[in-house]
């Protein structure tokens, strides 16, 4: 995604030198449309420069630190020497998320996706998460629960989510279904009991994989699992219900199972 505006005093920029003087750096910011900034040769390296070239290379992608911006000059002041190197590695490392981020707009939407569509699409999301990548690891891990909040459409947010869990590589995800569970007579209340417990019954579950019921309101209960994967998380998940379900029909009561809830969470 490339930015209209104009980045931050103080901000981290990755940019591509475009061209080498005697006085600095010619800087195209790659985040940024249409920008494009100045190293002076003081804010190349510390120390004495002899030659900027030895410094700099035309084509190499570099972090400056943004020192200054003068919209009606369209001058951007960078520095190079004010960026160290675990600051390097680690805006690099997001500039490089990002890009993934991006094409996974392009698989979640199609490659007609117009740049007016996509600029909605990542406002939306920018203006609940601090990246568009940031955004598509939460839905990877949480599922499409994570994008409750953010103002897209139930489309949008259901391919945000498949192309999330098919190409984010997490360490883990963490999902949720819900079960009513009802029972009658004097005898209910331990019969919604007795069904819970099998619910979080886990003899059977691998030790990787976390599994918790909790109380949400009358007759609905959450199921929660965490998991190393979404094919683990849904198999223990729906096993869960399955087994809350036995349990409280062989007391004479229902049970109902459903994915997604039809209100907001407290």
């Amino acid at each position: 995604m490339q930015y209209t505006g104009w980045p931050e005093p103080g901000e981290l920029i990755v940019g591509e030198v475009d061209e080498i003087a005697d006085f600095g750096v010619f800087i195209d910011l790659t985040e940024y449309r249409d920008r494009r900034g100045l190293v002076h040769i003081s804010e190349v390296a510390s120390g004495w420069i002899k030659n900027v070239r030895d410094h700099v290379r035309e084509g190499q992608t570099i972090v400056a630190k943004v020192l200054s911006v003068d919209e009606g000059a369209q001058q951007i002041d960078l520095s190079l020497k004010d960026v160290n190197e675990h600051q390097r590695k680690e805006t690099i490392q997001e500039w490089k998320n990002e890009q993934k981020a991006d094409n996974w707009m392009t698989i979640a939407f199609g490659e007609d996706l117009d740049d007016d569509r996509y600029e909605a699409i990542a406002v939306a999301l920018l203006e609940e998460f601090p990246s568009l990548y940031a955004a598509f690891e939460a839905a990877a891990i949480e599922g499409a629960e994570a994008l409750d909040v953010v103002a897209l459409d139930a489309e949008a947010i259901e391919r945000i989510t498949e192309t999330a869990r098919e190409n984010v590589s997490v360490p883990y995800v963490s999902i949720s279904g819900y079960v009513d569970l009802t029972a009658p007579g004097g005898d209910g209340v331990d019969a919604v009991r007795s069904a819970l417990q099998a619910a979080e019954d886990t003899t059977e579950v691998a030790e990787e994989v976390d599994l918790a019921v909790t109380y949400v309101g009358a007759p609905e209960y959450r199921i929660r699992v965490r998991a190393p994967d979404y094919k683990a998380a849904e198999t223990q998940l729906e096993a869960a219900a399955a087994r809350a379900e036995t349990a409280i029909e062989t007391d004479g009561g229902t049970a109902m199972y459903h994915r997604e809830r039809t209100t907001d969470e407290e």
